[in-house]
C-alpha cells in the first residue's frame, strides 16, 4: 500500500523496540503524517473551545440543548446507517486494554465484541502502545497465541468477537512521534496505526475498521471524526462508510447533544454508549465549583439516581429513533475467592444489567470474562432471539435540561470511609499506572483512569466546599501511602504523593491527571532520533 509522501514527515523520536519496525514502517508513518497535517489545527482549536465553555459555565452560564441544533432534532426522518456485519448483536461487549495475554482473554470470552482500549485501561507508555498495535495485528492476522516463559498457553478458540478499537482522547498526544515540531496528536496515532495495517484485514474477514470515540463534548468534535474517517477512507481507497464509531457520551456537555453528535457521524455511526464513570467524572469537573452540585461518596451514586436516570433513558431514546444501537455502562466487577461476597457482587451485576436490559439498551459492557455469561442471560432474557430492541423507541421518555442537572436530591457531605476509599482507590491506580499497568483491579473492582478520575476529583470538590479539612486528607493520604508500600515495596511513593497532591490538592482543578502524569513520568525519550 503505496501513499504519497507529504511535505512534512513524522519524526520516531524513541529508541527501536522488539518488532516495532512492523508496526512504525514508512508508509504507516506518512499517513500519519497526512492525518496529523490535515487534522492537527482543527484538533487545537476544538481543545480551546473546551476551554471557552468550561470559562463560560463556570461564570454560571446555562447549560442547555443548543438552539442553533433544534431543526437537526425536530427532523424525524433523518437515520444513521444499518448496523454494519459483526455490529447487529453486542448485547456482551468486553473491554480491556490491547496487551497480548488479555487480548486472548477477551477473545476467547464469548462476548460479541471486544473492545480494545488504548484510553483510560491502557497506561500509555512506549512499549504499551506499539505493543497494543502489534497485539491487534497479530489478531487480524490470526496469530496472536503464545506461550509464556512459564508454559501456560494462551491460544484462541472459534467464534471470535467482533474487534472495535478505543484510541486516546483529543486532550493527549504522542510526545514519541513528532510533527512539524509538535507531539502527534494521540487519538490519530492510535487510530491511524490500526487503521492503516489493519482496515483492510477487517474487511477481508466480513467486518470492517469499527471504533469507540472518547471524550468528545460537543458536535464539532464529532464532526472532526466523521472527517478523519472520510478521509483516512478515500486515502486508502476504503468505501465510504465502511468505519463505524460508537461514541461514549461519558461528559455532560455531550449528553445535551447527543443527537447531533449522531447526525454528524451518521454515515459513520454505530451508536451511542453510557459512559458512566467518566460521566460522573465530567459533572463534577464541570461544576464542581458550585455548591448544588455536590456529590457525596461514590458508592452512593448509583445508576438510579434521578440524573443518571435521565441520562441513560435520553440515551436510549435518542439512539432508537435514529436507528442506532444504544450500549449499556461498565461492570466492572472482578470474580473473587470469597462465595459470599461473590454472590452479593454477581447479584448486584445482574441487577444493574436487568435495569439496562428493561430500559432498552441493546447490551452492555464488562471488564472481566467471568461476567459474559451473566451479561448475556440478562440480555437473551429480553432479547431472546433478536439481536436488539431498536424497535423500542421510548416515546414515553421525556427529559429537560434541568433533569440532566438535577443533582440535589443525592447531595450530601462525605464518609470517612468514602475520603478514605477515594484516596486509596486514587493512589494505587496511579501507582500502577506509573508502572505502566492501566487497568487494575482493587477491591473487587477493575478500577481504570476514569474511576482514579472520580476519585481524585471529588477529594477536590469537599475540599474546595469546605465539607473537608486539608488536615484530615493530609492524615489519610500518610496512612494509606504507608500501606501502599508496605503491600509493594517497589512503589514509587514519593511520584504518587507529588501527583495527588498536583491533581487533587491544588487550588485549581487540572482537567485530567493524564497529561501531567504522562509528560512528567512516562515519556522517555533518548538523545537519538530517527
Amino acid at each position: 500500500m503505496t501513499i504519497s509522501a507529504p511535505a512534512r514527515a513524522v519524526h520516531v523520536l524513541a529508541a527501536p523496540g522488539d518488532r516495532h519496525d512492523e508496526i512504525l514502517t514508512p508508509e504507516a508513518l506518512d499517513f500519519l503524517a497526512a492525518l496529523a497535517g490535515a487534522f492537527g489545527d482543527r484538533r487545537q482549536e476544538l481543545l480551546k473551545e473546551r476551554r471557552r465553555q468550561a470559562v463560560r459555565l463556570a461564570s454560571g452560564s446555562p447549560l442547555d440543548f443548543p438552539v442553533a441544533t433544534s431543526a437537526v432534532r425536530a427532523d424525524r426522518t433523518w437515520r444513521v446507517a444499518p448496523p454494519a456485519p459483526g455490529l447487529e448483536d453486542r448485547r456482551v461487549e468486553i473491554t480491556g486494554p490491547p496487551e497480548r495475554r488479555m487480548a486472548v482473554n477477551a477473545l476467547n470470552s464469548g462476548a460479541q465484541v471486544w473492545m480494545a482500549d488504548f484510553e483510560d485501561a491502557t497506561s500509555p507508555t512506549w512499549d504499551n502502545i506499539i505493543g497494543g498495535q502489534l497485539s491487534l495485528l497479530d489478531a487480524c492476522r490470526g496469530r496472536i497465541d503464545f506461550t509464556t516463559p512459564e508454559g501456560r498457553e494462551y491460544r484462541l478458540g472459534e467464534n471470535l468477537p467482533t474487534l472495535m478499537v478505543r484510541p486516546r482522547g483529543w486532550h493527549l498526544t504522542e510526545e514519541h512521534l513528532e510533527f512539524d515540531g509538535r507531539p502527534v496528536p494521540a487519538p490519530l496515532v492510535d487510530f491511524g496505526l490500526y487503521f492503516f495495517h489493519c482496515a483492510q484485514h477487517r474487511i477481508d474477514a466480513g467486518h470492517g475498521p469499527y471504533f469507540y470515540l472518547p471524550k468528545l463534548e460537543n458536535r464539532y468534535e464529532a464532526r472532526l471524526w466523521n472527517d478523519i474517517f472520510a478521509f483516512a477512507q478515500d486515502l486508502l481507497g476504503i468505501p465510504h462508510g465502511t468505519v463505524r464509531a460508537t461514541v461514549l457520551i461519558e461528559t455532560v456537555t455531550a449528553a445535551f447533544e447527543m443527537e447531533e453528535i449522531l447526525y454528524e457521524l451518521r454515515d459513520h455511526s454505530a451508536g451511542l454508549n453510557a459512559g458512566r464513570w467518566d460521566y460522573l467524572f465530567s459533572l463534577i469537573k464541570t461544576f464542581g465549583h458550585r455548591t448544588d452540585f455536590q456529590l457525596p461518596d461514590r458508592a452512593r451514586v448509583t445508576m438510579t439516581a434521578p440524573f443518571m436516570r435521565a441520562y441513560t433513558e435520553l440515551l436510549v431514546r435518542t439512539c432508537h429513533r435514529r436507528g442506532a444501537h444504544a450500549i449499556g455502562g461498565m461492570a466492572a466487577h472482578v470474580p473473587g475467592k470469597d462465595p459470599g461476597a461473590e454472590a452479593s457482587a454477581l447479584a448486584k451485576v445482574r441487577l444493574d444489567k436487568e435495569r439496562e436490559a428493561e430500559d432498552g439498551f441493546d447490551g452492555s459492557w464488562v471488564a472481566h470474562p467471568a461476567l459474559v455469561p451473566v451479561c448475556r442471560e440478562v440480555f437473551d432474557g429480553v432479547l431472546g432471539g433478536r439481536p436488539h430492541q431498536l424497535d423500542r423507541t421510548r416515546e414515553d421518555v421525556r427529559v429537560e435540561a434541568a433533569d440532566l442537572l438535577s443533582v440535589r436530591r443525592i447531595s450530601g457531605p462525605p464518609t470517612e470511609q468514602g475520603v478514605r476509599t477515594n484516596i486509596a482507590v486514587a493512589l494505587r491506580y496511579f501507582d500502577a499506572w506509573l508502572r505502566g499497568q492501566g487497568a487494575v483491579a482493587l477491591d473487587g473492582l477493575m478500577e481504570d483512569a476514569a474511576t482514579a478520575e472520580i476519585a481524585r476529583v471529588q477529594i477536590w470538590q469537599w475540599l474546595r466546599h469546605g465539607v473537608l479539612e486539608r488536615g484530615a486528607v493530609l492524615r489519610v493520604l500518610d496512612e494509606e501511602l504507608a500501606d501502599l508500600g508496605a503491600a509493594h515495596p517497589w512503589a514509587a511513593l514519593d511520584e504518587v504523593r507529588e501527583l495527588f497532591e498536583r491533581t487533587a490538592l491544588a487550588t485549581e482543578l487540572p482537567l485530567f491527571f493524564t497529561p501531567d502524569a504522562y509528560t512528567r513520568h512516562l515519556v522517555r525519550i533518548p538523545e537519538a532520533r530517527s
